[in-house]
């Protein structure tokens, strides 16, 4: 049985390698977190989305 942790948002957005992928954990509001695993690939493409953004805000 796996140890039982407390489910909170509380803590900063992390990126973990783990074997061949990446987990990144993004606290949510009202608590828990989102747990999403990406590949390289996937990775880029979410970090040329995110410059894309963060360009559309500085404008």
């Amino acid at each position: 049985m796996a140890a039982m942790k407390p489910r909170t948002g509380d803590g900063p957005m992390e990126v973990t390698k783990e074997a061949r992928s990446l987990v990144m954990r993004i606290p949510l509001e009202g608590g828990g977190r989102l747990v999403v695993e990406l590949n390289q690939e996937e990775a880029r493409s979410l970090a040329d989305c995110l410059h894309a953004a963060v360009n559309l805000i500085k404008k």
